[in-house]
């Protein structure tokens, strides 16, 4: 875990000063919140990649979190987020609602909020990440997970390692 939050700090400069990036990475905090039997994801993206993987799918100007954000953005975000994230609480196959998303802080990105409602128990998470990985050879995607009892651990995903497993 402190190599995973070395690396986070190394790597995710996310001033306002920035123009570009010259790495691909997506962020995801994922929690069990227990309360409410839910599982939690708030997830990091940068705009321009996104949209880069949708111009390769034929989708244009969504021009996300701008004044020209298209009025169909969120659904396409939806659609193209269960193409390529699924989850499997407890063996079973889960579908996650979305919740919303708004602009980062470092004017580059955007958070994504999704979540998977009735959990009442959480055993295991079988997840399959290949966000972004069609259109960049060196994405990364990282979960850091806080699950059942404040339990962390955090999955690393990339391109031939888009399926990993936690249990509890």
């Amino acid at each position: 875990m402190r190599f995973t939050t070395y690396l986070l700090a190394f790597l995710l400069p996310w001033g306002s000063n920035a123009e570009k990036h010259e790495f691909h990475l997506s962020k995801c905090a994922l929690e069990y919140n227990e309360s409410e039997k839910a599982l939690q994801f708030s997830l990091h993206l940068f705009t321009d990649d996104l949209e880069e993987a949708l111009r390769r799918q034929g989708i244009k100007e969504i021009n996300y979190c701008t004044q020209k954000e298209a009025t169909n953005a969120d659904e396409v975000l939806n659609t193209y987020l269960q193409e390529k994230l699924s989850i499997q609480v407890n063996g079973q196959a889960r579908e996650f609602v979305f919740i919303g998303k708004e602009p980062a802080e470092d004017i580059l990105g955007m958070w994504v909020y999704l979540e998977i409602e009735q959990v009442p128990t959480l055993s295991s998470l079988n997840i399959t990440n290949a966000i972004l990985m069609e259109a960049f050879s060196d994405q990364k995607n990282i979960i850091s997970i806080k699950g059942p009892g404040g339990k962390k651990s955090a999955l690393l995903f990339q391109k031939g390692q888009i399926q990993k497993s936690v249990n509890y």
